[in-house]
């Protein structure tokens, strides 16, 4: 059980900050938001903005800092459920962002390294808008999901690991899409693309995945 009341009360805020970053998304970027809110069944949001895209964008922001605050208030449920139970707390919270936030920057500029070091600048800012672009909808799903696991009924293994497939199947979507676009280059680089996969994609989940079991929060 990880619902008292004093709990819930702090849940509250950070659904209603996470929503509040959404809102002003909305609010600036009505029309922008309107295709990204389709991105699962029209890519034309892909094609279209990623023409546009900004080393810092405030669309993006916004919905990246909403994508920290809610995936740390995921990562909280699944931990509470799955491995122990766990007092909530404002450093505790914190921690779960910094530590998500950290991981996703780190991931990036590793990404953008690689780019530049192969001269594939054009080629990996679009396919990182793509996966951003992704995550970000990733946090925007969260909301909804982290108000039912948390106020609306008992999170139990089952559920949890339920949400968790859905949610690797709409990254993974994401994924399948970048790499449908970038199809040509794939094959004639097919070796490279391997090494890739299981360096950058696989191989920093399952780190992160053991220090998430092996660590004491």
């Amino acid at each position: 059980m990880i619902r008292p009341t004093s709990t819930n009360d702090f849940f509250i805020i950070l659904i209603v900050v996470s929503l509040v970053f959404v809102a002003i998304a909305k609010l600036l970027f009505e029309k922008r938001f309107n295709h990204f809110a389709s991105i699962l069944i029209n890519s034309s949001y892909l094609k279209v903005y990623s023409k546009d895209q900004k080393f810092i964008d405030l669309f993006d922001g916004l919905l990246f800092l909403n994508l920290l605050f809610s995936a740390s208030i995921f990562g909280f449920i699944c931990y509470n459920t799955l491995f122990e139970s766990i007092e909530m707390s404002v450093a505790l919270i914190f921690k779960f962002m910094f530590g998500i936030g950290v991981f996703i920057l780190i991931k990036v500029l590793l990404e953008r390294l690689i780019g530049s070091l192969f001269s594939i600048d054009n080629l990996m800012d679009k396919y990182l808008f793509q996966k951003t672009s992704y995550k970000n909808y990733l946090g925007l799903a969260l909301i909804p999901i982290n108000v039912l696991l948390l106020f609306s009924m008992t999170p139990n293994k089952a559920i949890v690991l339920t949400v968790i497939i859905l949610l690797t199947v709409i990254n993974i979507i994401g994924l399948l899409t970048s790499y449908k676009s970038n199809l040509n280059l794939i094959k004639r680089d097919f070796f490279y693309f391997i090494l890739y996969l299981c360096a950058l994609e696989i191989g920093p989940y399952i780190i992160l995945y053991k220090v998430f079991i092996e660590t004491k929060v």
